[in-house]
């Protein structure tokens, strides 16, 4: 084939991709259904022309452009690494991680459940071997839910669920494609079969290998992005490079897998790469990547759709009735996980509740594609299979395919409607006439300003007025029925609308460049579950979102505990960064959300409820200041450094405003403009820098504001500061138990704890001590002391303690009036103390 015949058919291979959009739309199928229908269609027109088209045709050009070798290394060294890179790219990863445990059992246990029910399903009716049954089990247990993902997304289901069945489809290809990998094993001629020993060893190396490729290979980009800043073009080049690169090097190379390599190296660029990148080229690298991503899904389906005519050339009557049973194995598999897993994990409380109809159309949506014929191709084409074994695998995995395309894909819109998922609920169905009813009188007061500004004529105007009128009845009267909606549901509605309106006010602070793409994902993803949980649980899942987003999380404590007991400052210091950015920008948020109560909520929901909305968000506004009080309370000075940086941010984006203003209106030339914005990005570049956070300088700025250590001079203090450690602890956690040796003093930083000694309970807070007096009376601990908020300690052993009471009168006073606090006498702490009238004060 020439280069002019090759350049024919990739261009006509991109006019039935534009077509085959607005035709899904048209004929209301699932996108990939159609090219699935359309390739089909052109690889039964390219058999017969191929086979009749010189003698019968004459048309030697069309025969040349049908003859393509099309082999599975074209799906899966080529097209296959942009379509998993993208999705991995593109997924929420900070959502997903609160439902890890439903993505990984539907997507992996998914995979094994089918793969056994098929392998043992088939054996009893067919000659292959049973490994061969288990790897055709492997082949068609991949599954392809961007059709019910997509009417998800449009029918406005439930984001959570979307996004644990969106987490499935990419995770189940890698599973499936590295369970047929192990099985080819077994059928290929002249391999050794791997013993069980190589299955319990090689099997996680494939898998975990791919995962540190993937990783390795993302991380080793990363600085290179940073490099080229100021390319956004070869960044995006470079993020071409790296799922090819990535999975050659696991798959060619070491021997792992490249499908798992890729999707951790999608998934670690998302991570990390927004915190890297710019945000224009952040938002740009995405856009990019979404139409690679499309071009490459649809022609993995179109090129997989050409082979079904030469995968099916052979079928037999009996291979139907295979293929029945592949069915009827896959859909048992299939209602197994979603009737009896997944209710199991929603009653330990580790998947949401999946009402009956979604799972249907879960079930319904299970289609097979293009990976399965991809899979299906590398066994035919692999010449150390047996024939018999490349017949029937061919066969009954595009027989399954098809059935899946053509039926389920084909019908799904209307198990959808029959189900009843594309119909409003009530609650949205009364609310959208109330919505209508405002809409149209804003839209009477608009048009009514515009006709007299224009002094159109009046009789049209009157004419135009009566017609509009009489609508604007009929949306009132129908809007009237908003008062049998409980307030509790109005509430609920307006806080969605508010989580909502949050949700945008944070894209659009990303947009004006006053939060990373890195923060503002973060952001987005506390607004999501907010959205999330309030639809569900209305306001007091509202209040509970709200106070989550606040929380510390689990990679914070991961944080704290490698600060506290390694010495490993580096991710809690880039955290609690994060963190203030975060409490700073949400404090701005929320606080504009009053306005939009006032002028949207109010004149849909009515004054009660905005009253009530009010209430809601000053709450999680004196939340949101608490918590960042104690981080001013925890690091002295680092708050407004952070804020100088926000306001120098603010002013350069204004600034370049108003250059555009300027230019927009023709006061300055492109000439000037380019070079007043090149000034500009360099000014941003500085500004962009976020301060870094020492916590050792922080701890020095900690120890000098105690007055427990006023008397001494700098020098002594920055030893001091030094000897003492920083301890970061969470509300609840116990710092001292009864009955325990004393071998430290810790001194509150920040925060508070409770001390309880003999059934008396008393708190503690910023600047005083507790554990000195066990530690100098040697005696067993008869006191507990527990955090009641987080909480900085700065602990001293005992040694240091007890050097830094001989140098330091404030500190022997200190202990002593502790002791009379609590009724001890100062001969038993064995301490020569001068004696003092003044009363206690800890």
């Amino acid at each position: 084939m020439d280069v002019i015949s090759l350049v024919s058919i990739v261009a006509a291979l991109f006019i039935v991709i534009s077509l085959s959009e607005p035709l899904a739309d048209r004929t209301r199928l699932p996108y990939t259904v159609v090219l699935a229908i359309i390739g089909t269609l052109i690889g039964l027109g390219a058999v017969l022309l191929v086979e009749h088209g010189r003698e019968t045709l004459g048309l030697p050009l069309a025969v040349e452009m049908f003859e393509i070798n099309i082999r599975a290394s074209v799906f899966l060294y080529v097209l296959l690494p942009t379509l998993l890179f993208q999705v991995s790219l593109g997924l929420n990863l900070r959502r997903m991680a609160d439902d890890w445990v439903p993505i990984l059992v539907m997507a992996v246990l998914a995979v094994v459940v089918a793969t056994v029910a098929i392998g043992y399903a088939l054996t009893p009716f067919t000659s292959l071997p049973l490994m061969a049954c288990l790897m055709l089990g492997a082949i068609v247990a991949t599954t392809d839910p961007s059709a019910v993902v997509s009417i998800f997304r449009n029918i406005a289901a439930p984001q959570r669920l979307t996004r644990i069945v969106e987490g499935e489809s990419l995770l189940n290809d890698a599973a499936a494609i590295a369970l047929f990998s192990f099985f080819l094993t077994f059928v290929m001629l002249g391999v050794p079969n791997p013993t069980l020993r190589d299955a319990l060893v090689e099997f996680p190396m494939l898998i975990f290998g791919g995962v540190g490729i993937g990783w390795l290979f993302a991380r080793l980009c990363l600085p290179f992005f940073t490099l080229m800043s100021r390319y956004p073009l070869a960044q995006v080049s470079l993020s071409v490079a790296l799922p090819y690169v990535t999975y050659l090097v696991a798959d060619q190379i070491m021997g792992v897998s490249g499908v798992i390599a890729v999707v951790m190296a999608g998934m670690t660029l998302n991570y990390l790469g927004p915190g890297r990148l710019a945000p224009a080229s952040w938002a740009y690298l995405r856009e990019v990547w979404d139409v690679l991503a499309h071009w490459a899904g649809a022609l993995i389906f179109l090129l997989a759709a050409f082979l079904v005519p030469r995968l099916l050339g052979d079928i037999q009557l009996q291979d139907f009735m295979l293929i029945g049973i592949v069915i009827a194995a896959a859909t048992a598999a299939r209602l197994f996980m979603l009737y009896a897993v997944l209710p199991l994990l929603t009653a330990m409380k580790l998947s949401p509740r999946v009402d009956r109809p979604y799972r249907v159309a879960i079930l319904w949506g299970g289609l097979r594609g293009a990976v399965t014929l991809a899979l299906a191709l590398a066994v035919t084409e692999n010449l150390r299979v047996p024939i018999d074994i490349k017949r029937e695998v061919g066969i009954l995995a595009t027989g399954f395919t098809l059935f899946t395309l053509l039926f389920q894909g084909t019908t799904l819109r209307w198990i959808i409607s029959v189900l009843g998922l594309d119909k409003l609920s009530r609650l949205d169905r009364a609310l959208s006439n109330q919505v209508i009813a405002v809409a149209l009188e804003n839209v009477r007061e608009e048009v009514a300003n515009t006709a007299k500004r224009h002094e159109l004529t009046r009789d049209i105007v009157r004419s135009e007025a009566k017609r509009f009128a009489e609508r604007l009845d009929s949306a009132m009267e129908k809007a009237e029925g908003i008062d049998e909606i409980p307030d509790r549901d109005r509430i609920t509605l307006g806080l969605v609308a508010l989580a909502g309106r949050e949700r945008d006010m944070i894209i659009e602070a990303f947009r004006e460049q006053q939060i990373s793409a890195r923060l503002a994902e973060a952001m987005l993803s506390d607004a999501d579950r907010l959205i999330e949980r309030t639809r569900a649980g209305g306001r007091d899942e509202y209040r509970t979102a709200g106070r989550l987003s606040l929380g510390r999380g689990r990679w914070y404590r991961f944080a704290i505990f490698l600060h506290n007991r390694l010495g490993l400052s580096g991710l809690l210091a880039r955290m609690t960064a994060d963190r203030f950015e975060i409490l700073l920008q949400q404090r701005l948020t929320l606080r504009d959300l009053h306005g939009y109560i006032d002028g949207k909520i109010r004149r849909i929901h009515g004054r009660r409820v905005a009253d009530l909305l009010h209430e809601l968000l000053k709450r999680r506004e004196d939340e949101t200041q608490s918590a960042l009080d104690g981080l001013r309370l925890q690091y002295p000075g680092y708050a407004e450094e952070i804020e100088r940086r926000f306001i120098r941010r603010t002013s350069l984006r204004l600034e370049e405003r108003e250059y555009d203003v300027l230019y927009q209106d023709g006061l300055i030339g492109r000439e000037l403009h380019t070079t007043l914005r090149q000034e500009l990005a360099e000014k941003r570049k500085r500004a962009e820098a976020r301060p870094a956070l020492d916590l050792a300088v922080q701890k020095t700025e900690l120890v000098r504001q105690f007055p427990l250590f006023a008397d001494m001079d700098d020098a002594a203090r920055i030893r001091l500061s030094k000897a003492l450690k920083a301890r970061y602890v969470q509300p609840g956690e116990v710092l001292m138990r009864k009955g325990d040796m004393p071998r430290e003093v810790c001194f509150i930083a920040s925060g508070a704890v409770e001390v309880e000694t003999a059934g008396q309970k008393s708190k503690l807070g910023r600047g005083e001590m507790f554990g000195q007096l066990a530690l100098l009376s040697r005696q067993i601990r008869r006191t507990q002391v527990t955090a009641i908020s987080h909480t900085t300690l700065l602990v001293l052993d005992v040694t240091r303690f007890r050097g830094l009471l001989e140098k330091s009168e404030a500190m022997r006073l200190a202990v002593k009036q502790s002791a009379e606090k609590r009724g001890l006498l100062i001969e038993s702490l064995n301490l020569d103390l001068p004696s003092t009238d003044r009363s206690p004060t800890a």
